[in-house]
């Protein structure tokens, strides 16, 4: 266990430093959600922020655009998995005395930590767009734990296809298809109830209506409705399938 974890910080930090020599992709990473949150705020704010009982649309959107950018940004994993297997340094990490699932988790491991730079980035973004946080100091704190316990459990979801596809653009869009739907049809950006009813059966039982629902409710106050508790089943059963998936396409590949 603890060669496990000393393997695991050796990918993690290697990965990591990748950010350090390489400012344009933490750059570019960050620049996109921010653009993300200002067209929504200031094209649909108008529209859709009149009947918020939120006050202002950016309260509403904050946690929604939060949970978008965490998911993109997990896809990363897959992509850089992919990428790692067409330059060849997946074979020579099977040349090493490392753990096999270190490989996956130092990958997940660096890329939940660099969404906790863009979601700071965010942040200060939100606030200056005037959202403001309604109920108190630890929820607020909740609120960005939801989103990074959420992204870590699809990092394994990428992980996967990534280790499949073994192309770093096939696994770009590959993760694209599930999580663009996922994203766009749950509470993210509009309450659940003004889209069709065959819809909203999808939107408020797919996990991304939840982790929305509970980072919203830890930042402004709003019902809960047991949102984390479904969200932690969710996590749970992705975990469950796709970490000893991962690991075995990794032995595999």
């Amino acid at each position: 266990m603890v060669n496990t974890m000393m393997d695991t910080w050796a990918i993690t930090k290697r990965n990591l430093l990748r950010y350090i020599r390489l400012p344009q992709l933490l750059f570019f990473s960050s620049i996109q959600p921010v653009i993300f949150l200002t067209l929504f705020n200031f094209v649909f704010g108008g529209a859709l922020g009149q009947n918020s009982p939120y006050g202002a649309y950016i309260n509403y959107l904050l946690p929604g655009i939060m949970i978008q950018t965490t998911l993109f940004g997990s896809l990363n994993t897959g992509i850089g998995l992919a990428e790692d297997m067409g330059k060849g340094i997946i074979d020579r990490f099977r040349s090493l005395p490392l753990s096999r699932a270190a490989v996956m988790a130092g990958r997940t491991m660096s890329d939940m930590l660099r969404n906790v730079v863009v979601m700071a980035i965010m942040f200060i973004v939100g606030t200056i767009y005037g959202f403001r946080f309604m109920n108190g100091f630890l929820p607020a704190i909740m609120m960005f734990v939801t989103a990074l316990i959420f992204s870590f459990s699809i990092s394994w979801v990428a992980a996967f296809v990534g280790l499949t596809v073994k192309d770093s653009e096939t696994a770009q869009l590959a993760g694209f298809v599930f999580i663009f739907p996922l994203t766009f049809a749950s509470s993210a950006f509009v309450p659940v109830q003004y889209m069709p009813g065959w819809l909203q059966a999808f939107a408020n039982n797919q996990p991304v209506t939840h982790a929305v629902n509970a980072a919203r409710s830890f930042a402004l106050g709003s019902p809960m409705n047991s949102a984390f508790w479904y969200l932690l089943a969710w996590v749970a059963g992705i975990l469950l399938i796709f970490v000893p998936l991962s690991i075995w396409r990794y032995r595999k590949s």
